[in-house]
C-alpha cells in the first residue's frame, strides 16, 4: 500500500525537488502539489492524504498556521529555510524537519519515520470470507485483542488520523489502521468511499442528497471529489 504524498510549498524549484525524490520511491505516490495552505486546505477535504510536505514561509497562511488550523492532520514532514522554527514544528507532532536545501538521503531518513510509524494493517485487520453457511467477517486489533466483526453489521468506517472506527449495529471499534486499506478488502458492491474520511455501508443508507448521506442518526458528508461516483451509485442502485 503506497504513502499517498501532497506538496505545499510556493517556490516551484522546491517543489519539483521533492517530486523528484518521491518518484524515486516505490512506497511514495504523489497526489498533488499545492502554492500555498489555502489550495491544500481545499484538497485535503476531498482527497486520501498519509503524508504532507509543506514549507513554513508562504502567502496568506504559513506552514505552522496552516498546521494548527488543521482538524485531523495527516503525517507531516516540514521543508524550510528556516531553522528556528524547528521547536514549534516538533511541537506539533510532525515527523520531521527538513533545512532546504534539502538532500536525498536525508529525505529517505525522514521518509524512514514515516514508514517506521505506519499502521501494520496485516497485523491489525484480517478479513475472512467464509462458507456460504455464515457471513463474511473481519478481525480487527482492539485493546490488544483481534475482534469479529460481521461485515454485514459495519453501518459505516470513519478514519481518525492513524486509526479508523468501524461502527457496527451495537458497537463502535477502534483500530490503528489505514481507511485505504478496508476500502480495499472489503466488498465493493456492499461499501462505497463517499469522503477521505468516510466508507458507508449501503444497506445501512437511510437517506441521501447531494452533500450528505444519513445512516442512523448520523449524517456523514459526501467529498467533492467522491460525489459523482457516489450519486451515480446510489441514483443506479434507486432505479432498481
Amino acid at each position: 500500500m503506497k504513502i499517498r504524498c501532497l506538496v505545499v510549498d510556493d517556490e516551484p524549484l522546491a517543489i519539483n525537488v521533492i517530486k523528484s525524490f518521491v518518484e524515486r520511491l516505490d512506497q511514495l505516490e504523489l497526489v498533488n502539489t499545492c502554492a500555498n495552505a489555502i489550495e491544500a486546505f481545499n484538497l485535503l477535504s476531498n482527497e486520501q492524504i498519509d503524508l504532507l510536505f509543506i514549507d513554513i514561509q508562504m502567502p496568506q497562511m504559513t506552514g505552522l498556521e496552516f498546521l494548527k488550523a488543521l482538524k485531523s492532520p495527516p503525517k507531516v514532514i516540514i521543508t524550510t529555510a528556516y531553522r528556528e522554527y524547528a521547536m514549534e514544528g516538533y511541537e506539533l507532532d510532525v515527523v520531521d524537519y527538513l533545512l532546504k536545501p534539502i538532500s536525498f538521503d536525508r529525505f529517505l531518513k525522514a521518509i524512514n519515520k514515516v514508514t517506521d510509524q505506519a499502521p501494520n494493517a496485516e497485523s491489525n485487520a484480517r478479513l475472512v470470507v467464509s462458507s456460504a453457511e455464515e457471513d463474511p467477517y473481519i478481525f480487527v486489533r482492539e485493546d490488544k485483542k483481534m475482534r469479529k466483526i460481521v461485515v454485514k453489521e459495519i453501518q459505516y468506517i470513519e478514519s481518525i488520523k492513524d486509526y479508523v472506527k468501524i461502527i457496527t449495529d451495537g458497537h463502535v471499534f477502534t483500530t490503528y489502521l489505514q481507511i485505504s486499506y478496508l476500502e480495499k478488502k472489503l466488498p465493493e458492491e456492499s461499501f462505497v468511499r463517499v469522503h477521505r474520511s468516510f466508507i458507508v455501508g449501503i444497506c445501512h443508507i437511510k437517506a441521501y442528497s447531494s452533500t450528505d448521506i444519513e445512516i442512523g442518526d448520523q449524517s456523514i458528508p459526501i467529498g467533492r471529489h467522491y460525489k459523482n461516483h457516489v450519486m451515480s451509485l446510489l441514483d443506479k442502485l434507486n432505479t432498481i
